[in-house]
């Protein structure tokens, strides 16, 4: 089955296998989508490895279970089977060191005229942002 995997703000189309309400990525899928490789050390991304030791239910013939994966990340997982779509969230850890640095995260937004403006090209400078809701 064709799945929508996000992951770092990309989106990939992979081939899964969902059984008993639980999403299996086979290794091509885990590579295109989550830029893990299965290793005989475990699930690598450059130089990077988590052991996959003592999990069950973490891997099966039909791949890497996604939400055994993301606990094993500490990530949030936000999943609907019937959209077949699934989210990958930072890491609370991840998120707290970047809040630590006190550095808003960069962002584009066009100006009233059209034109597109990075917070990262003002930096150095003082800004001020207002932003509002409806709600």
């Amino acid at each position: 089955m064709r799945f929508t995997v996000i992951d770092d703000g990309r989106a990939s189309e992979v081939e899964v296998t969902v059984e008993a309400g639980r999403v299996q990525l086979p290794a091509a899928a885990l590579e295109r989508a989550l830029r893990f490789e299965l290793r005989e050390e475990g699930l690598c991304r450059g130089a990077l490895c988590v052991p996959l030791g003592g999990r069950p239910g973490l891997r099966s013939a039909a791949g890497v279970d996604l939400d055994e994966l993301a606990r094993l990340l500490d990530r949030p997982l936000a999943l609907d089977l019937e959209a077949r779509v699934a989210s990958l969230g930072e890491s609370a850890a991840a998120q707290r060191a970047r809040q630590e640095t006190l550095e808003a995260p960069d962002f584009e937004l066009p100006d009233l005229g059209g034109r597109r403006h990075r917070l990262s090209d003002l930096r150095g400078r003082k800004v001020a942002l207002h932003a509002f809701a409806s709600w």
